[in-house]
């Protein structure tokens, strides 16, 4: 044992039973004979190299810094319950407790918010570590520790930091997990004390996955390459409010009058989605550096979602007049990328008793890596969080000279660091970051972005472009922020007004909270950081030597909306608009999800309600599972009325009839028809889009640059192919390409509608033929994939997941590969539904992101509360928990989520005491 640990007892199994301890022995086994047969990433693995980092869970341990002892209780799959009488020990033990199942995992995450991936995985990630060092989120979060947090806030950052180095004390790689041998680490490998830093700056990673419309930012730039100002807006079409009710229909309008009482609104009240200052008529735009940025940004590795693209999540709370119990009843299942372990780590933080010197009583969902807990229930409230989407990102063009860059007519230097990546088997590299008054130059970090976008067109008068313009990054998490102190008040608020309170710390990312307490009192709050622009409205880059476009400002918290006990019962948030526009003077994003989520969520309980019928916890999780197609149920009436002459396509046709627009996993129908909406995507938009969006390495023949769309293979036309990776491309048929064919099927001889002939496939003039030549390649498509018997085609056999380990899951040896992932998993549900397991249309039909976890939170008995995680409690490749969750969530079941102290004991399984 490590030198400030002493053991009573070791590892012990408890009720779990012999079954999961069964599996993990033999997977250790085929670990060692794997091993010993000599395919190893370059060292050889023993049995105990293999068991060396399995926690202890039984019995007992002396850690050094704990005031009293501390009680942590698993149950039968492995998630813990921790008990401490001051809040000092309490996330002094979380710190440990999750550093036992997951420092391989903290580890990356923090080398990854640092920049020094490189560190770890050699020269492959420099260019990673070269855009991270740009933003800096380290830096930032150094600010914050030592500038905006509060003496109680760092209290447990420290604490926690004890906590994991406590564990890490006298432990060499092979002691923690299975990768720090795989990657050679086993004798060389020492950890470095884990800080609070380290915790801070996870924070600043979940920001950038979730931080708003950049990527639209940059597409709607890219498509002025070969698409017009109409053209962009047909495919950037107005949030329908008359359709998708937005969040706040019943917000306290009254605190926003007094707000802004005749107030400087007037700074930031665009509304449209294509404004911005670099659209220009000849449809030029900045797609070097653009298109270089977005490379970048799809190379980064994901920190909680899928780099911007496609994130989502479901919230809803339901008032205890409408639910079975009598007491609010509360859902929460964000939308993430599938990761393995789970982004999040399920736990309860408790206090012997509650008190000034121990004052949580809290349990929920956490990242490993950060004390607290940051989705779940307390012993007075519940929340949940969607990620809210409002533009906190801006990119601005900058004009540059070798002294500095130009700002309101003179020359500014830059500000400068130097900094060194060093690069494990390698040589180290230096760097220069360059950053303006607006923020970093993302555009010094990639060899295209050099050019700094000689194409670029602005409709102000701009100065002599000369090489053209670098890009900067205006972004509110580069200022030093409080969302962990937010974190910590939450976790203990009682009520309505204490949550409110504490959520305005919750600067960055603006998350959507919905709330839920004892008292039979629901309410929704959007905090955040938000700025308010002078000229532009955030949807497209601007020029930043003019001053009259800098930001002027943030959205005051007490201006932001919110509701409190709705007369209709119920709050819903799925990443739909949260206030109409005509309602509230300020502008939150022009790129809100459409709220097709959220419209089915609120169907489904309004429904329930005017059937007379009351909700219980099993109808919030069916719910959940809703996989109900909105755009089949558009579709599918046309595609049925089609004449179709191919007897194998009208065999395919026959499928839909009767079909009920379920997306269940072994449906042959939801299977064709999510082929076909991929066609006419690809056949209505994909083929016309610019290269930078389309997907890599599919080519097509295209026509001159000042028109729309693909050529007839026979009129010898440009060849050119995409350069996106398929999981980031578009058209990638998410809701907001719902809305794009919803309107044009109004106009059924739009342009977008026409596509010309290829090989065999006729040409098709107008909707209704391009409908029936994306039935015909959907068929062939499947019988390709699936097979020409459709008695054998489901949607499941397309639409797989797979869980990759994020490092040496993707990139390691096949057999390491093969110990460490797991999959593939036949899934339900799709894009834009309730249960969204979401695609990319451009790029296939493989799960892009899924529900991360699911929980429903009983107000009236916390214990009678239900939560499920994507794959388990441990990181470790060999352990019983590594994925024992996965199978329920596939199958849409919820554990048992136990609460009380009582509830607690009775679900225990092994019980370990940490011991001053």
């Amino acid at each position: 044992m490590p030198p400030n640990t002493t053991a009573s007892s070791g590892h012990k199994p408890g009720k779990s039973g012999r079954k999961k301890g069964r599996k993990a022995r033999l997977l250790v086994l085929v670990l060692v004979l794997a091993i010993i047969g000599g395919i190893a990433y370059g060292a050889y693995w023993s049995i105990s190299t293999v068991r060396a980092s399995l926690p202890q869970t039984t019995g007992s341990i002396t850690l050094d810094g704990l005031s009293g002892p501390v009680d942590v209780k698993r149950d039968s799959y492995g998630i813990p319950q921790i008990y401490a009488s001051s809040d000092a020990d309490l996330f002094m033990a979380q710190g440990y407790v999750q550093a036992q199942d997951r420092f391989y995992e903290m580890d990356v995450r923090r080398h990854m918010t640092s920049g020094r991936l490189s560190e770890m995985f050699g020269k492959g990630q420099v260019k990673n570590d070269e855009f991270l060092r740009t933003l800096g989120w380290d830096r930032v979060a150094q600010k914050e520790y030592d500038t905006t947090l509060s003496a109680s806030t760092k209290k447990y950052l420290q604490a926690y930091a004890k906590g994991v180095n406590a564990y890490l004390k006298g432990k060499d790689g092979k002691d923690i997990s299975l990768e720090y041998a795989a990657l050679g680490f086993e004798n060389s490998y020492q950890p470095q004390k884990w800080t609070p830093v380290d915790s801070i700056a996870w924070l600043k990673a979940m920001a950038w996955d979730l931080r708003g419309n950049m990527q639209d930012e940059i597409d709607r730039a890219l498509m002025t390459t070969r698409l017009g100002p109409q053209q962009i807006a047909d495919l950037y079409p107005e949030y329908p409010y008359s359709r998708n009710q937005p969040i706040v229909t019943e917000g306290e309008y009254d605190e926003y009058t007094k707000t802004f009482g005749g107030g400087d609104s007037s700074t930031s009240t665009s509304t449209g989605g294509t404004t911005g200052s670099t659209s220009s008529s000849s449809g030029s735009a900045l797609t070097s550096q653009l298109s270089g940025l977005s490379g970048v940004l799809e190379d980064l590795p994901t920190a909680v979602g899928v780099n911007g693209q496609g994130i989502g999540s479901n919230s809803w709370v339901v008032a205890g007049k409408n639910t079975i119990t009598g007491k609010p009843l509360l859902a929460n299942d964000p939308h993430l990328e599938a990761s393995l372990p789970s982004v999040w780590y399920q736990m309860g933080l408790h206090c012997r008793a509650v008190s000034s010197k121990c004052q949580y009583d809290v349990s929920g969902y956490t990242f490993a890596g950060m004390p607290g807990v940051v989705i779940g229930h307390n012993q007075d409230i519940a929340w949940g969080m969607t990620n809210s989407g409002v533009d906190t990102t801006d990119l601005y063009l900058e004009k540059l000279s070798g002294d500095g860059y130009l700002y309101d007519g003179k020359t500014k230097p830059f500000t400068t660091r130097t900094e060194t990546i060093k690069v494990a088997g390698g040589a180290s590299k230096e760097i220069v970051i360059r950053e303006t008054n607006n923020g970093p130059l993302l555009s010094d970090r990639d060899d295209e972005l050099v050019k700094v976008g000689k194409k670029a067109t602005v409709d102000t008068a701009a100065p002599d472009r000369g090489d053209g313009y670098g890009i900067a990054l205006r972004w509110t998490a580069e200022d030093p922020g409080t969302t962990m102190d937010a974190v910590f008040a939450i976790d203990k608020a009682s009520n309505w007004t204490e949550f409110r309170a504490a959520s305005t710390k919750f600067d960055v990312p603006s998350q959507n909270l919905v709330y839920a307490d004892t008292k039979n009192n629901i309410g929704y709050t959007l905090p955040g950081k938000i700025p308010t622009r002078g000229k532009g409205d955030g949807s497209l880059p601007v020029p930043g030597w003019d001053p009259s476009y800098d930001w002027t400002g943030y959205i005051p918290q007490a201006a932001l909306p919110y509701e409190y006990n709705p007369k209709r019962g119920y709050i819903v948030t799925a990443n739909q608009a949260v206030i109409d526009k005509d309602k509230y003077p300020y502008t939150l994003t022009t790129d809100w999800g459409y709220g097709t989520r959220s419209q089915r969520i609120t169907d489904l309980i309004q429904s329930k309600i005017d059937g007379g019928g009351k909700i219980s916890t099993d109808d919030m999780r069916q719910m959940q599972l809703d996989d109900s197609s909105e755009i089949a149920k558009l579709i599918v009436p046309k595609l049925l009325k089609l004449d179709i002459d191919d007897p194998d396509v009208r065999q395919a046709q026959k499928l839909l009839e009767g079909w009920d627009y379920t997306q269940d996993a072994d449906s042959a129908a939801a299977a064709y028809f999510n082929s076909v909406w991929r066609n006419i995507l690809k056949l209505a938009f994909g083929n016309k889009l610019p290269k930078e969006l389309r997907v890599k390495g599919q080519c097509l023949f295209v026509t001159p640059v000042d028109t729309t769309g693909p050529a007839d293979e026979a009129d010898q036309k440009v060849r050119e192919c995409g350069e996106r990776d398929a999981d980031e491309a578009q058209p990638d048929g998410g809701d907001r390409w719902f809305e794009v064919v919803r309107k044009l099927m109004d106009d059924p001889t739009n342009d977008w509608w026409k596509t010309p002939k290829s090989g065999n496939r006729p040409a098709a003039a107008n909707m209704n033929q391009l409908f029936e030549r994306a039935m015909i390649d959907a068929r062939w498509e499947l019988t390709a994939k699936l097979g020409k018997d459709i008695d054998t085609w489901s949607w499941g056999r397309l639409h797989r997941l797979f869980l990759k380990n994020q490092t040496l899951g993707t990139d390691g040896p096949g057999i390491v590969q093969y110990i460490l992932n797991r999959g593939p998993w036949k899934l339900s549900g799709g894009e834009a539904t309730v249960n969204a397991t979401g695609w990319n249309a451009a790029g296939g039909y493989g799960v892009v992101w899924v529900p991360s976890m699911r929980m429903v939170v009983n107000l009236d008995n916390f214990d009678k509360s239900k939560w499920i995680n994507l794959t388990g409690a441990s990181g470790h490749a060999y352990s019983a928990h590594y994925t024992d969750q996965t199978s329920k969530w596939v199958n849409g079941e919820l554990l048992p989520w136990s609460f009380s102290s009582k509830a607690v004991d009775d679900s225990t399984s092994d019980s370990l005491v940490l011991k001053p």
